[in-house]
């Protein structure tokens, strides 16, 4: 966070964007198929947040579930969950090094089903 010259803490610039789950993911996620989130604009180091950022998030601040094995394996998104960016596959977009720009839709699709 930055500070001015009398030690005080500015207000962080922020910006909201829209997460989804559907394919089952939603019940990680406390049956929540569409969160709005107010996101920092920029970290203390000056990037902007990315996809892998969002991850981390997730799992850290709005998953309900335990069983995060279910949405991430070794911090990444697991296999069989499409990430969609403003409808367009993320792999088009650079996958987790997306930088996340205001009013974003970001939607994770679970393609895995039970047999």
């Amino acid at each position: 966070m930055s500070s001015n010259a009398e030690g005080d803490k500015l207000p962080v610039e922020k910006f909201s964007i829209t997460v989804e789950f559907t394919g089952g993911l939603e019940i990680l996620f406390a049956n929540t198929r569409k969160l709005q989130l107010s996101i920092p604009a920029k970290h203390d180091n000056g990037s902007r947040p990315n996809i892998a950022w969002l991850i981390r998030y997730l799992v850290e601040h709005e998953m309900k579930d335990k069983r995060k094995e279910l949405f991430v394996l070794d911090e990444h998104v697991r296999p069989g969950i499409l990430v969609l960016i403003n409808d367009a596959d993320w792999e088009l977009e650079g996958e987790e090094a997306y930088e996340i720009q205001p009013g974003d839709n970001i939607l994770f699709v679970s393609t895995l089903h039970g047999g």
